[in-house]
């Protein structure tokens, strides 16, 4: 008898184990955290800010790291220092995603004009490579750019960790790189269409995998009102108009929670954490590295663990 009990124990005994290391899996996933690091150029342009944030992000235990931007608007658009900041993201131990920010490339200017598309499409080939993240713990990664009538939105992508679904998008600071000058926008209306194609899709995929969560990282705050933008009062056009009202119906009609975390510093905004309407919050985050916690047990799932460090945030 005691023969026969030993396989059976045995057999308990792997299939506890195996149950206790899948619920702790799944209980890690639950509750985790991630880091972003805001804009590291407005006080100085150059890498010295980026890189310590980079080194103390890298001595947490985070899921993955998010960069808004990877230079300075008074930098050089060259190759070489684009190439410099892409080989800092490299070293770093975490995960490093790249979301776009208008100084990376709006303002890129020669003797002839304005350089901004051709820098642009230069920073898709150098930060966007593949379907992972920079650093050492890779982060597998799902573009925009595998929809053949976008292949060219290498820097709007996604990727999942536990039940929440985290989500770039090219939206730069400076009005959206909408150009008040007369003639088409052509760059301006072509990204609006490839980010609504990219917001539908994500909420789609998100709402059929009954995710608990969305979080989408930009450059500027689309959500935003007119009045926080004082050029605005002068007649011109809202370039995060469209994109605000997209995003606000798709929140509407999302069961989870949806977090914005975006780089821009506006009129009558204050550090007072994430703001919340209804399921959707919104958040700004400054120069230096802030510390997200999420949750599934808590009702909003998404907090500031800590306060920014080597700068304060900004609401």
């Amino acid at each position: 008898m005691k023969l026969r009990l030993k396989p059976l124990r045995a057999l308990v005994f792997a299939s506890a184990v195996l149950i206790s290391t899948t619920l702790q899996t799944a209980t890690a996933q639950d509750s985790f955290q991630f880091g972003v690091i805001g804009h590291s150029f407005s006080g100085n342009p150059d890498g010295t800010v980026l890189s310590k944030a980079l080194s103390e992000s890298d001595a947490d235990n985070l899921a993955f790291v998010v960069v808004n931007g990877v230079k300075s608007a008074a930098e050089p658009c060259s190759d070489t220092l684009y190439s410099e900041r892409r080989d800092l993201l490299k070293e770093a131990e975490n995960g490093v995603i790249v979301s776009l920010a208008a100084s990376d490339w709006v303002s890129c200017r020669n003797k002839n004009g304005s350089i901004a598309i051709e820098r642009l499409n230069r920073v898709r080939d150098l930060f966007f490579p593949d379907e992972f993240s920079f650093g050492a713990s890779k982060v597998p990664l799902f573009r925009q750019s595998v929809t053949p009538k976008f292949r060219s939105y290498t820097e709007n992508a996604r990727w999942e960790f536990g039940n929440i679904l985290f989500a770039t998008i090219n939206l730069p600071a400076a009005n959206n790189h909408f150009l008040p000058d007369g003639g088409r926008n052509s760059e301006f209306e072509d990204r609006l269409i490839a980010n609504k194609d990219w917001l539908q899709r994500l909420f789609t995929f998100a709402t059929q995998r009954k995710m608990a969560g969305i979080v989408l990282f930009t450059d500027g705050n689309p959500l935003a009102q007119p009045s926080q933008r004082p050029f605005l009062l002068r007649g011109q056009r809202d370039g995060f108009s469209e994109t605000r009202q997209r995003i606000t119906t798709l929140a509407g009609e999302f069961r989870g929670k949806v977090l914005l975390v975006h780089g821009e510093n506006l009129k009558n905004e204050s550090n007072a954490g994430i703001l919340w309407r209804r399921n959707l919050g919104s958040i700004g985050v400054a120069s230096g590295w802030s510390k997200f916690a999420v949750d599934n047990s808590k009702p909003n799932i998404f907090a500031l663990a800590n306060e920014t460090k080597s700068a304060p945030a900004s609401q």
